[in-house]
């Protein structure tokens, strides 16, 4: 569809029908749903092809898979028809009952209490904001923040530079750690921190997590060699599994009171030699989400608040 001075319009209806095929995974069940005759969807679909200049789709037995294109412009045409859905509900709810919907990624490594506090003033905002939390890997996470499904990535490490697509790496704080474990546990260990921690059982975060780099050199400039139990991605796992006396673990100190307290756990030392940072990760967009100025805004006030300024 072409007009005057100007590029082709892009055709909703072409994307619309992309969008059923994507979600379905073939092109008879899409055309059954919208009651369009199969022909005639794929005729669309490829004029839609033409005129962005790829293909979206690949053939997979009897049905279809997307391309790696068809992936990015399949999470496009998510948030435009969910935006549509959020028109049409807007417009039946009276003007103080509509709400903003907030999607945020959740690195599995970070940690959860940080999370909820972080997010607080979500709960908070007015007008309502409608929160959806996804956890996973950060480069998942970013890849979906790429294609506008999620708004804002929390994460205990910075977005590489060397990641596809332009992102914003916004530092919310900063923390030392507390190593916690249960009263029985602590009270086998000898000798005062950090000396306690030479050869006690360790509830450690993955090789691949920044934080369990920072303390293997911590470890070795203390001269403590701990054994090492588990390894965790999530956390949250590693604290049940302290709470069974398996082994100490690490959490942040800004944290470290209420994790105590919920999980009759006892500080066995801190240090602020390690730095635990926490990012909100953010792609370029035309606009800023409100709710997302509202973490950032408190976070920037609680760090001036913490320096005394």
């Amino acid at each position: 569809m072409e007009h005057l001075n100007g590029p082709a319009f892009l055709n909703y209806h072409h994307l619309r029908y992309f969008w059923a095929v994507a979600r379905e995974g073939s092109l008879r069940q899409a055309s059954e749903k919208l009651r369009i005759s199969q022909p005639s969807m794929s005729t669309q679909i490829s004029l839609l092809e033409e005129a962005l200049g790829e293909d979206l789709f690949r053939p997979r037995g009897r049905s279809v898979e997307l391309t790696e294109f068809g992936q990015m412009i399949y999470g496009y045409a998510e948030e435009i028809f969910a935006l549509g859905g959020e028109i049409l509900g807007s417009s039946k709810l009276a003007p103080g009952g509509r709400s903003l919907r907030l999607h945020v990624g959740i690195v599995d490594s970070f940690p959860k209490l940080m999370s909820y506090d972080i997010l607080r003033p979500v709960f908070e905002h007015q007008p309502v904001v409608q929160l959806t939390c996804h956890e996973g890997k950060l480069a998942d996470l970013l890849s979906q923040l790429g294609t506008h499904r999620i708004d804002v990535v929390l994460s205990d490490e910075p977005a590489s530079p060397g990641i596809s697509g332009k992102v914003f790496n916004h530092l919310l704080g900063s923390s030392g750690i507390t190593f916690c474990a249960m009263s029985w546990l602590a009270k086998s260990l000898k000798g005062r921190f950090p000396r306690n921690l030479d050869g006690a059982p360790a509830l450690l975060p993955t090789q691949n997590c920044s934080l369990r780099r920072d303390l293997e050199k911590w470890f070795r400039s203390a001269g403590v060699q701990p054994r090492v139990v588990a390894e965790f991605e999530d956390a949250a796992l590693a604290k049940i599994a302290a709470t069974d006396g398996l082994g100490f673990m690490v959490v942040p100190t800004v944290v470290a009171s209420e994790v105590i307290e919920r999980y009759g756990f006892v500080a066995l030392g801190r240090t602020k030699e390690i730095e635990t940072q926490f990012y909100a990760i953010t792609a370029e967009r035309r606009f800023t989400h409100p709710a997302i100025l509202a973490i950032t805004t408190r976070s920037r006030s609680a760090k001036k608040k913490a320096n005394g300024k």
